[in-house]
């Protein structure tokens, strides 16, 4: 029996008769915020450069993986064999550059199709801003949205106080983050509220701009 379905047969008997009452009556909702704490958890590890600390922090989210797959499981719904099958086909479809006979050159060409592919196979998105979660925290949000939109060809012409020209060093950026935070808070403001705003307005923006965009190009038939 290999680790991995060791750690399946465990989880299975902690959840299972005479097992624990606690992993017993989790379900998806319930353990949704240990999945973002752990995910928190494991960049910290990653930024310590600690192996030990690397290795248990990525158990720890594959528990999270592990633990939804027995609830579903346990529902007849999809088991850790199905996650699996459903990733695997996932990378080999976006990456026909390696598994079929797409030729592509360099990163800009895979993140192109990648994209590409990912749109194709969620038709019911109408913008290359969905899909990015509210709930991420503003200043991660913010690089997403921003990530997207130049992606997709689309530029923020929001105004702002600044030029968008940023340090040129990580640590440099990090104090200059911090001491915008730290001059918001003597004011009585409230950074990520802010950022969270601008980053709203910013996304209003760039889907009125898209969606004008594509009514350019794809402009609408004569009614009748």
């Amino acid at each position: 029996m290999s680790a991995l379905d060791d750690l399946v047969a465990v989880m299975a008997r902690l959840r299972g008769p005479g097992g624990c009452p606690w992993d017993a009556e989790q379900t998806h909702v319930s353990l949704a915020p240990y999945a973002i704490e752990e995910a928190h958890e494991l960049a910290e590890a990653i930024e310590s450069g600690d192996d030990a600390h690397l290795r248990e922090e990525l158990g720890d989210v594959l528990l999270q993986v592990v633990f939804h797959a027995d609830i579903a499981r346990a529902d007849g719904r999809f088991d850790l064999d199905d996650i699996a099958a459903t990733l695997t086909e996932k990378l080999r479809r976006r990456h026909p550059h390696v598994f079929a006979d797409t030729a592509v050159d360099g990163v800009a060409e895979v993140v192109a199709n990648w994209d590409a592919i990912k749109r194709a196979e969620k038709p019911e998105r109408d913008s290359a801003l969905d899909g990015i979660p509210v709930s991420l925290p503003a200043l991660a949000r913010a690089e997403k949205v921003l990530r997207r939109a130049q992606r997709a060809g689309l530029e923020p012409t929001t105004e702002t106080s600044a030029d968008g020209s940023a340090p040129d060093t990580e640590e440099a950026l990090g104090a200059a983050l911090l001491g915008v935070v730290r001059g918001a808070a003597a004011r009585g403001l409230d950074a990520e509220r802010a950022l969270r705003g601008a980053i709203r307005q910013l996304d209003g923006e760039l889907r009125a701009r898209e969606t004008a965009r594509d009514a350019a190009h794809h402009p609408a038939g004569p009614r009748t």
